[in-house]
């Protein structure tokens, strides 16, 4: 059989009774499925299947022949059908002559250049595309100009769950459980006057006794 030259790219929804085709656009995969092709072998084993059910005897021998002769024409019902198919499908799709590529021609044929849009992109959409992209970039680069914490108090102790009932915390300066304050209360150190947590037993700069 003569090479078929179409899209890379297909899918055989064939089965005993007939056969039918997708093929996929080689750029962004749109597809276009071919018309159901009826096979007369699988039609006329299903028949003798069916009556041999009813009657035995010799329609059941009649039907294994029928299967027989289905299997051995398979090959040749089959390609008969992918070559009907694949003319069908042709014109739904353009080729580029540059890369070689059967593509679908609402997204990606360039019509005024006559190649597909990899070989020869649309300048209108790559032009949109490019400043839609500068302007993220410009945009990113203007909030980092921002200071988005200025509120947020960056010198207070931070704690990740309630000191008190462990609750998990989102900022804030009081719990949202049990209303209690998140800072824990800290004292100074009699001997240095350095700051210490209400639960230390020493000073963390001079190492006096909390109750020094």
């Amino acid at each position: 059989m003569a090479l078929t030259q179409f899209t890379r790219n297909y899918r055989d929804h064939s089965n005993d009774k007939g056969y039918q085709f997708e093929f996929f656009c080689d750029k962004c995969g749109n597809g276009f499925r071919s018309s159901y092709q009826a096979s007369t072998i699988g039609m006329a084993a299903g028949i003798l299947h069916a009556a041999s059910s009813l009657f035995g005897g010799a329609l059941r021998g009649a039907a294994r022949g029928a299967d027989y002769m289905k299997n051995a024409l398979r090959g040749e019902g089959w390609d008969d059908a992918y070559a009907a198919a694949v003319e069908e499908a042709k014109p739904r799709f353009r080729h580029c002559t540059r890369c070689g590529k059967w593509v679908c021609p609402e997204a990606c044929w360039n019509e005024k250049r006559s190649l597909c849009e990899v070989c020869a992109p649309d300048l209108g959409e790559e032009a949109a595309s490019l400043q839609a992209r500068a302007a993220v970039e410009q945009l990113g680069q203007k909030m980092r100009k921002v200071d988005h914490v200025a509120e947020v108090d960056v010198t207070a102790h931070a704690v990740a769950a309630c000191p008190h009932c462990g609750a998990r915390v989102e900022g804030g300066k009081f719990c949202a459980e049990c209303g209690k304050p998140l800072a824990a209360a800290r004292d100074k150190c009699g001997q240095c006057g350095a700051a210490m947590a209400a639960k230390a037993r020493f000073c963390p700069e001079c190492g006096t006794p909390a109750a020094a």
